[in-house]
């Protein structure tokens, strides 16, 4: 990975763990240039990633600022801290349907970029908000990555366990979503009807390092599912 997005990805993970608020100030350039010891372009390059994204916006002659604001209730499409750390005021829960260790579909194999004789965790689960469904999540995780999983830790915040207990650094993902109708094993555990609407995301998270470690598809609940996504306008 390039030392620019490096620098963004600890920028990025260090508001989200800090939770600083719409407005709040970070350190300024020649201060963020020697915490991580690179150039002036090189920090520049990642403020500019970080603002394109929505994280940050820099006022000339004031400083870069956290662009934060958002509604209550609704997740993070850029976010890659899982979406427990956006809904951190609401009561998440989890069922576990499935928690084994197989062999990677192909697909799975080819977003992970491993063999298909490899090794991975297979998770299902539903997950709830308050009380009510939100998504039917079912994923593959590398297991020459994340090395250990267990009910315990699935039916609560997986990714706070890669970060915290297994010490990984989460970095950029990828996105693909689709809008569609609700089949009858999806309407099942989300408690829908068959042929209502669903929105299905498929994401391919990695590492810092750029190691590709979860390939994920989850299916929302359309009555209980809020997004947000932050957008720059760059006049070229």
């Amino acid at each position: 990975m390039i030392k620019y997005q490096q620098i963004a990805i600890e920028i990025e993970t260090y508001i989200e763990e800090h939770k600083l608020q719409q407005g709040e100030k970070l350190p300024v350039l020649e201060t963020l240039m020697a915490q991580f010891k690179a150039s002036k372009s090189t920090v520049t390059k990642a403020l500019d990633l970080l603002e394109k994204k929505g994280v940050v916006f820099q006022v000339r002659g004031s400083g870069i600022f956290v662009r934060r604001h958002k509604r209550t209730g609704y997740i993070g499409l850029l976010s890659n801290q899982g979406f427990t750390s956006e809904l951190e005021d609401f009561q998440l829960t989890s069922e576990v349907i499935e928690l084994d260790v197989r062999k990677p579909t192909q697909e799975a194999a080819l977003n992970l970029n491993i063999e298909e004789n490899s090794d991975v965790y297979y998770v299902k689960r539903v997950r709830y908000i308050n009380g009510q469904t939100l998504c039917l999540e079912e994923s593959f995780y590398n297991k020459s990555i994340v090395t250990y999983l267990n009910n315990e830790i699935v039916s609560q915040s997986i990714f706070h366990y890669i970060k915290e207990g297994l010490g990984l650094k989460i970095g950029f993902s990828d996105l693909y979503l689709h809008v569609g109708k609700l089949n009858g094993e999806e309407a099942k555990y989300l408690g829908l009807k068959e042929g209502d609407p669903k929105l299905f995301i498929e994401t391919l998270f990695h590492l810092a390092n750029g190691q590709p470690f979860d390939f994920s598809k989850v299916t929302y609940n359309y009555e209980q599912s809020q997004f947000f996504l932050q957008a720059t306008s760059h006049v070229l």
